[in-house]
Order: structure tokens, then C-alpha cells, then sequence
């Protein structure tokens, strides 16, 4: 985690100055610069930097904003002739130039890049040439020198209604660099309101928001998300607090206590109210969440709209790191909203940029073993194992298409012993299955047992972790629960994770979600570690440059020195972080989310020796559903019954609770292919100390329907 941001990294564009001397002749220089420019009463054109030599020849604008707001660049005093006269001081509108053709925009930050060179000067934006100009060098003619000698480029601020700003990251390259690579390293940040998160928000024709508040009995909570991103749109994970208050729309004033002083903008924790200046809100990689309330109405205060301000605390009094929201009225909720047009609800389909992955649905069915016989799911019934005694398991390959439905998360469903002991003897009758679909529903295990089942009490035991986040998790969407328990583990020990998966796994009445819960603290650290340390503090970073440390973490992780990953595997593992030659901490965070739970499940004893493996191979490696069908295809159709591949189900990513298991894809005796999901946590446990049962290899040998181990053939 990085620490509160330094407040030396971002100065006031007044304060520009930078100075170089020049020796040598026809050598070039490049100035690069962030520049984030604050609307006001400027007048245009206007300059942002003047460029003075020491010559005595004057000065003359060098980087400025014409009439129309655009960026130009200007020829340099004693090196080109085409440079504007410093007696004159609107020769510069007549001069050669390099410009954009685009308005420049406020309230952003922005990558300049000034090239330098005897024969032309070149504009960069954001890392890319927008604009050059070819020009003549003097040579002798009209200087002492052939050099333009020392050189000091800086804002002058001559009257009231100069450009106003701030820069960061002011650097002349030497000529090794280039201005793309300035631009990759060191971006600045911007806190920014993001409205996809906003939820019991109306919005009105006239973009004003309307939510109802007022007094205790009536206001409503709302919600928002303010997100922390570079330039270039990419979250940055600081270790900040953010905090809300609520200012009148016009002039930026607090708003008053209420009549009966309560605080005018409340922040919702488990059900309890606070005033929001009082409670700031902690960045979780890149963002924070509030539910908010408001205790002021827009008619007790002579009907002036609102608007609520979010700033970092400890990070300065900088106009990008507060962000505001559009203005807002404050009605009782019996009065209607003006002229409203939308309303914000949060969805739990929407995936942030400071996201880690959501998984995708389950395609496969449930396979957990026994030591000498498989079991078949009774049609329409609920299909989970039950354990009895250290070496008693039971096998369920799930047939009922009901039960690998599109809308399925958790694979393994609840039987009683008696379920289990009356389906002895009873045949396979495996079916095709749907696989590989996006899924961010309840379980099916999870619905079922709510429907079938009394409530199960949670535990009288007091946690700290409330009973309402407790319910609101059980009963979330994957993506939801990501960011829950996220925010979770960022404040929870190991113990209280712990706790919280048992009580989880009691109210849903899945025991399937704890493995994911209990991993997500060490997930979310060491990948952080590991983003900072591939990253070095770039927002981006080339794939090819990221697989060394990606697969060193991978073994480290795995408990495993003798198996590298293959060519192979980073191709699967670039295609989930979204097949991209450039990595940002999204599409990391994306591959992260999928490769963690298969690394730790890979690190238990009983599975370690299967990856470790290499006569024969067990687990081939990373490989899609795809391919592992086409190598059960034989010549002339599919290879005999009972040969099989495992695999690691690509569409399963933390934190659904079958990430890092395994998948059987075999050909059936029907001549068929069939998916099943290994639930391997539930057959070993949550310790790699329970080893009273038989090895995995072991186990799926004696099984009748899988009799022969399959070889993975690529197609080149």
C-alpha cells in the first residue's frame, strides 16, 4: 500500500521555471511537464510559459493558448529564424508554429511534451506528436554563438488574470528518453464522483439530482462512489481517507446544522448515523463507498440547491483531489421531483475499472469423490456431500439439467446421509453440459436451501463484523460480495475472516464460500505487492515484461520450484486479463482474481505432488474447455470411454466459491463429453493437515467412468 500522497509532487504554475544551458551545437532538448489548468477570467490568447535568455535579447512567449484556446508552441530566440521579435509583443501571432487543433482542456491534467531541435519544434499531447513545424537555424548570422547560451523558460505572470494551474513532473529529457516514456512514469492523480455506482439518485431534465431527506422518519439513504485514478484512467490504490460534507450549489458555503442541529449530511454505517465530517471513508484499491443521508431540506433553506464535496484528507489543498457532484434539491418524500427523467439504482452487474475481477458462471457440474463408487443426483433434488468420519466421502455428478442451469454459481449441493446411502449402486447418467457463461447470481445450492430448508440461526457468538453485512454478502451478487469483502479483509484479521465465513456458510447454507473468504486478505496483499513490484509505478507496463515476475509469484505461491509455466499458459493467462499488449492494474487485477485460488489449492500437499508431476503429466497445465475437448477427439471421433483430462475452469474467478478447483472433462460410456467440477475443499478440507483420505490420483482411478488419463494436443 502506498502511503499519504506528498504534496511536493504537484506546485502552482506561477512557480514554473526551469533553466538549461545549451554548449553544444545542433544538440536538441525536450521539455515535458503535466499541466491541470483551473477555469477563470483569463483573457485569449494567453501564455503559460515565457521563454528569457541570459543574452540580454529579451523574451518572448515559447508555449501559449491563442484566441481559440489552443495549444502552441513557438520557435526558440537565438536558434531559429523564424523566432518572434522580443521588441515586438504581438509578433509571436505571425510566427511559425506547432499546434493542436483542438480547444485545451480545463480541470484535467494534461501530458505536454515540447520538442526542441535546430531545424523544427514538435508538440506532444499525452505522449503523442500533434503537431511540428519545420524552421531554419541561425548559423553565426545574427548571434556571437551558434548556441541560444542559457535559457530559462518560465511563467511571468504580468497582470491579475494570468492562466492559473498546476504542474507536475517538470523534467528536461536527455536525449535517451523520449517523451512517451515521460509519459508513462510518475502520473498524476484525480479523485472523480463515479456516477455508475450512484444508486437512489433521480435525476432531472435539467441534470439536477433529487433525493429525499429530512427528518429521520423520512430521509433515505443514497449511495456514491468517488474513485482515485491517474491521467489516464487507471485507479491508484494510496492509503488516503476521504471525507463528504454538503455546501450550498451557489457559493460553495457549508450548509447549516438543521433547526434541531443535527449535522445536514449524514454517512451511514450498519444502520447508525453520523455526521459525514466526522466519519471519512478509507480507500480500498482506488475507491470509496458511502451511503449517505441528507437532514436538510432545499425548502427550509430558501429553496437553494446543494451539492455535496469530496476531498482526501492529508493530501494537500489541491482542486483535483476534491470532487463535487452535480447540484442537488432536497425534497420530503411526499413531494415529487421536478421534471425527473431518470432514476439511479445500483446495479450489481456493473464492473468499476478498481474492480478485481468477478467471475464468470459455472458451466460444469459437481464432482466430488469417493473411494470406490459414484453416485447419481436424484432429478430436481438438492445434491451436496455430507461428510461422515475422516475417510467416508460421497461422489455426486449432478444430471438433472435444473441443476447446471445458466444462472448456477455454487456447483455443490446438500444431501442427507440418507440421500447419500440410497443412491449406492445406482449408474452414471451423465448429460452434455452449457459451459463457460458469465454468472453473477445467487448459488443454486444457496436458493435451494432457503426454499427447502428452516433458517439457520447465526451463531450467538458476538462478531465483529456486523450481522447486517453478514446477510447483505449471503445474499449479494458476485460482484457485490468482491467489493465487500474487499473493504472487509482490509480491516478484519485472520480470526474475524475466520468467523465471518462460518457465519456466512450458515445463513446461506453453503459451506462452499469460505475457502474464497479465507484467502481473500493474503489475494489482495500479495497482489498488491505484486502489481507495485511489475508496475514500478507506471500505469501500464508491456506484457512481455510482466510474465517473469507474474510466473515467479505464481510458484512462489504454489510451493512449487520444479514446474515453471509454459508458453501456453501465459497465453490463457493474457486472454483473461483481456488479450491486451499493454497491462494496466485492471487487466492484472482481472488475471490475479483467477490465478491466485488456483496457485494456493495448488500449494496443498495433496494436490501439489498431481501439479509436480511430469510422468505422468495430470494436470497439463492452463487450458480452456475448448481445448480440452478437441484432444478427446480422436480420428474418428472421440477417443474411448473413460479417458479424461483435468483442468482449472477458466470462467472462475475470486471470489466464486469454485475458483482454484479443478474440472474432469471425460468421454462418458454414452460417447459423450461430460464437465464436471472437483469441489477439492470440500473432499480434503481447509487444512492440508487433513490427510485421512486417499490421495486425488488414487481417487479418480477407481472411479468406473474414468479409466484412462488423456494428453492435451495443440493445434500450431
Amino acid at each position: 500500500m502506498v502511503n499519504d500522497i506528498e504534496s511536493r509532487e504537484y506546485s502552482l504554475l506561477k512557480d514554473f521555471r526551469v533553466e538549461i544551458e545549451e554548449e553544444e551545437e545542433g544538440t536538441t532538448f525536450s521539455l515535458c511537464f503535466w499541466v491541470y489548468l483551473i477555469s477563470s477570467s483569463t483573457s485569449f490568447p494567453a501564455t503559460i510559459i515565457q521563454q528569457v535568455h541570459s543574452d540580454s535579447v529579451g523574451s518572448a512567449p515559447f508555449l501559449v493558448l491563442d484566441e481559440k484556446k489552443r495549444m502552441m508552441l513557438l520557435p526558440l530566440l537565438l536558434l531559429h529564424k523564424e523566432a518572434p521579435d522580443p521588441e515586438n509583443s504581438t509578433s509571436w501571432l505571425e510566427a511559425p508554429h506547432a499546434s493542436v487543433e483542438i480547444e485545451f482542456p480545463y480541470e484535467k491534467w494534461i501530458h505536454v511534451g515540447c520538442e526542441v531541435s535546430t531545424d523544427f519544434v514538435r508538440l506532444n499531447i499525452d505522449g503523442e506528436i500533434v503537431g511540428e513545424k519545420s524552421l531554419s537555424s541561425l548559423i553565426n548570422k545574427d548571434s556571437p554563438t551558434s548556441s541560444f547560451g542559457k535559457l530559462a523558460l518560465a511563467n511571468i505572470r504580468g497582470h491579475c488574470d494570468s492562466l492559473q494551474g498546476y504542474v507536475h513532473n517538470v523534467e528536461v529529457l536527455p536525449p535517451a528518453l523520449s517523451i512517451k516514456d515521460h509519459w508513462g512514469k510518475d502520473v498524476p492523480l484525480k479523485l472523480s464522483i463515479d456516477n455508475s455506482s450512484a444508486s437512489e439518485i433521480e435525476v432531472g431534465d435539467d441534470g439536477v439530482w433529487s433525493i429525499v431527506g429530512g427528518k429521520a422518519s423520512c430521509r433515505r439513504n443514497f449511495s456514491l462512489d468517488v474513485v482515485l485514478l491517474n491521467a489516464s484512467g487507471q485507479p491508484v490504490n494510496k492509503d488516503v481517507e476521504v471525507v463528504a460534507s454538503l455546501l450550498y450549489a451557489d457559493n460553495g458555503a457549508l450548509v447549516e446544522n438543521t433547526t434541531d442541529a443535527e449535522a445536514p449530511l449524514l454517512a451511514s454505517y450498519d444502520g447508525i448515523e453520523y455526521a459525514s465530517c466526522g466519519r471519512p471513508s478509507k480507500m480500498l484499491q482506488g475507491r470509496a463507498s458511502f451511503k449517505l443521508k441528507i437532514s436538510q431540506l432545499s425548502s427550509k433553506c430558501e429553496n437553494r440547491l446543494f451539492r455535496i464535496r469530496f476531498h482526501m484528507l492529508k493530501s494537500g489543498s489541491y482542486p483535483f483531489f476534491e470532487a463535487f457532484s452535480p447540484p442537488i434539491r432536497c425534497i420530503s418524500r411526499g413531494r415529487s421531483a421536478r421534471g425527473s427523467s431518470l432514476m439511479w439504482k445500483r446495479s450489481t452487474s456493473t464492473f468499476h475499472p478498481v474492480n478485481i475481477s468477478q467471475s464468470s458462471r459455472v458451466d460444469e457440474g459437481s464432482l466430488e469423490l469417493e473411494h470406490s463408487s459414484i453416485h447419481e443426483a436424484r432429478p430436481y433434488s438438492s445434491s451436496k456431500r455430507v461428510r461422515s468420519g475422516h475417510d467416508k466421502l460421497s461422489t455426486t455428478f449432478k444430471t438433472d439439467p435444473n441443476l447446471e442451469r445458466p444462472d448456477e454459481e455454487c456447483n455443490s449441493h446438500p444431501w442427507t446421509v440418507n440421500q447419500v446411502e440410497n443412491e449406492f449402486g445406482r449408474s452414471l447418467e451423465g448429460r452434455p453440459e452449457n459451459l463457460e457463461e458469465a454468472d453473477d447470481s445467487l448459488s443454486d445450492s444457496e436458493s435451494t436451501e432457503e426454499r427447502n430448508s428452516p433458517f439457520k440461526s447465526i451463531s450467538s457468538g458476538k462478531s465483529p463484523i456486523s450481522d447486517v453485512t453478514i446477510f447483505k454478502y449471503s445474499l449479494s451478487a458476485l460482484t457485490e460480495r468482491s467489493f465487500m469483502l474487499k473493504e472487509i479483509a482490509m480491516s478484519a484479521s485472520d480470526n474475524e475472516l475466520s468467523e465471518f465465513a462460518h457465519q456466512v456458510s450458515l445463513y446461506s447454507g453453503c459451506s462452499h464460500h469460505r475457502h474464497q473468504i479465507n484467502i481473500a486478505k493474503r489475494l489482495i496483499e500479495e497482489g498488491t505487492k505484486a502489481w507495485s513490484l511489475i508496475s514500478q509505478n507506471n500505469h501500464y507496463i508491456r506484457w512481455e515484461n510482466a510474465v517473469f515476475e507474474i510466473e515467479e509469484y505464481f510458484m512462489k505461491i504454489a510451493r512449487c520450484s520444479s514446474r515453471s509455466l509454459t508458453q501456453q499458459d501465459f497465453e490463457l493467462l493474457r486472454s483473461i486479463a483481456g488479450s491486451q499488449e499493454y497491462l494496466a492494474q485492471e487487466n492484472f487485477e482481472k488475471m490475479w482474481c483467477w490465478l491466485y485460488p488456483v496457485a494456493f489449492m495448488l500449494s496443498r500437499d495433496w494436490i501439489n505432488a498431481l501439479w509436480s508431476s511430469t510422468s505422468p503429466k495430470w494436470i497439463e497445465g492452463f487450458i480452456t474447455k475448448e481445448e480440452a475437448e478437441s484432444s478427446l477427439q480422436g480420428p474418428r471421433g472421440l477417443q474411448e470411454p473413460g479417458t479424461f483430462i483435468l483442468r482449472f475452469p477458466t470462467s472462475r474467478s475470486w471470489p466464486h466459491p469454485d475458483a482454484g478447483n479443478l474440472i474432469v472433462t471425460y468421454v462418458g460410456s454414452d460417447y459423450t463429453l461430460h464437465h464436471r467440477l472437483i469441489s477439492l475443499d470440500q473432499i480434503y478440507g481447509s487444512s492440508s493437515s487433513e490427510m485421512n483420505v486417499k490421495p486425488l490420483q488414487d481417487m479418480l482411478m477407481v472411479e468406473p467412468e474414468l479409466s484412462r488419463l488423456g494428453r492435451i494436443i495443440r493445434s500450431h
